[in-house]
């Protein structure tokens, strides 16, 4: 399992390595990122430096505490409440910048099979499907980000649990999204696309923490998002060539027993 989290994050790496082979196709991908980041960071931001305020208004049962004591709470909420909206704001950038920029990420991610040779899959994912997907996103990011709030309220572990647990639920979502376009090239649906996902469930985790670490870091969205989509692309065909192999492995050894079978019982008829 560790290997396999590990295999994860080493996904995402390859994808940043195309920027040195690659550099051409992965730069179309900063259009759609530069635009997404400086949305949020245009709300972003302003919250960050109204963080005091904000927990000055949700305390009000702190005024007549100590003053140190008052401040390590209102301190640690608006660390939690900051790492709750920077959970958010990662989902909903993926979200937009794969909306706005779906004409420059299918190229990459075509681009992507063709180096990684076989036949190249041909199907597309429709601009509303896209949309579709992205306001899920958004939605299931805001009740993670609602959970990660809830979570920093527990007593002395809250505000590290609400991280972990923030950081492993985006990033599962966000390597669910980001796989999603290579697997609507291959047709495949959503049954399918689940037990893909969950056969290699470690690896996709640690490609997905991986990706969203990287988000939580200033400007790092904007370099990572086509690092990313090239990633997910890898991770789509590595998941799709293991299932594959594990099938023709299946059926190789159901033809061996059958075959072993028969010949069991013409050595009983002779």
């Amino acid at each position: 399992m560790i290997r396999e989290f590990a295999a994860g994050f080493g996904t995402l790496v390859r994808g940043f390595g195309l920027w040195r082979t690659h550099p051409r196709l992965l730069a179309l991908g900063l259009i759609p990122a530069a635009i997404s980041f400086a949305v949020l960071a245009a709300a972003l931001i302003p919250f960050g430096f109204s963080l005091g305020t904000i927990m000055t208004w949700m305390t009000p049962f702190a005024d007549g505490w100590i003053a140190g004591w008052r401040d390590a709470l209102r301190i640690a909420l608006g660390i939690v409440l900051f790492v709750a909206a920077t959970v958010l704001s990662g989902l909903v950038f993926t979200a937009l910048t794969l909306t706005i920029g779906d004409p420059f990420y299918q190229r990459i991610w075509r681009g992507v099979e063709r180096s990684l040779g076989g036949p190249e899959p041909t199907g597309e994912t429709g601009f509303w499907s896209t949309v579709g997907e992205g306001l899920r996103l958004i939605l299931l990011g805001a009740l993670i980000a609602l959970l990660t709030l809830v979570l920093g309220f527990i007593p002395l572990v809250g505000g590290a649990l609400a991280t972990v647990v923030g950081v492993l639920l985006s990033g599962r979502l966000l390597a669910r999204e980001l796989t999603g376009r290579a697997f609507d090239a291959r047709g495949l649906d959503h049954d399918a696309r689940l037990r893909l996902l969950g056969s290699g469930r470690a690896r996709v985790l640690g490609f997905g923490v991986a990706t969203q670490l990287c988000f939580m870091v200033p400007l790092g969205a904007v370099v990572t998002m086509p690092a990313a989509v090239a990633g997910s692309t890898m991770l789509a065909r590595a998941l799709t060539d293991r299932a594959a192999d594990r099938s023709t492995s299946a059926s190789t050894t159901e033809a061996g027993t059958d075959a072993e079978s028969r010949t069991g019982e013409a050595s009983e008829h002779a």
